[in-house]
């Protein structure tokens, strides 16, 4: 890639191939085995910050690190559809692992693909930068908020614990989703195991 598309963050979409299928599957294997480790990292959480009447939290604090799987994804392969593919495989995975949410966790592997593939088709699959990475997470919390008011009855919350646990949310998905990913995708891109 030239130094020019590179400045502008303006980078080409890549191709169905079958390396990016392999990735794909690779990447969702990787972060469902973290999904599923994840949910005994909640229940110690949970049980830790339910004395202080914080357990709404736990969820919180853990989901940047569930729907990391969406954002780093669509940031290496840059397909359409490969954010969604990346996050709700790896949940597929985590519920054949057992994970304690069952099959429930397509549905969050669903929502969360749909919101992180939202943030790069806003960006017309086109910007594969910090903006486009960005566009990903805001699109990913927003969505994923809103599901979790629907789902978990959130809406009877007062407005500063929701905006408490939507901030909470927020800075746990730009660290795994945002900081992390960028990380990984600078240490694959140095050890030229993928091409970017």
């Amino acid at each position: 890639m030239d130094n020019k598309s590179q400045a502008s963050g303006v980078k080409k979409q890549s191709q169905w191939t079958l390396r990016n299928i392999i990735l794909i599957a690779l990447i969702a294997i990787f972060t469902g085995i973290i999904f599923w480790g994840a949910g005994f990292l909640y229940t110690a959480l949970t049980v830790a910050l339910t004395p202080f009447g914080m357990a709404p939290f736990a969820n919180d604090l853990l989901m940047g690190l569930w729907c990391m799987a969406g954002p780093l994804t669509g940031f290496i392969i840059r397909t359409f559809g490969s954010a969604f593919l990346g996050e709700f495989l790896g949940a597929s995975v985590e519920v054949f692992l057992g994970g304690q949410w069952g099959a429930g966790a397509f549905i969050s592997g669903l929502v969360q693909g749909i919101a992180s593939e939202l943030g790069f088709t806003l960006t017309g699959y086109k910007r594969y930068d910090w903006f486009g990475l960005n566009a990903s997470i805001f699109t990913t919390v927003v969505i994923t908020f809103a599901w979790d008011m629907i789902r978990n009855g959130c809406d009877k919350f007062s407005l500063p614990l929701l905006l408490g646990l939507f901030v909470t949310r927020y800075i746990s998905t730009f660290i795994f989703a945002g900081v992390l990913t960028k990380m990984i995708v600078k240490l694959l891109d140095r050890s030229k195991a993928i091409n970017l």
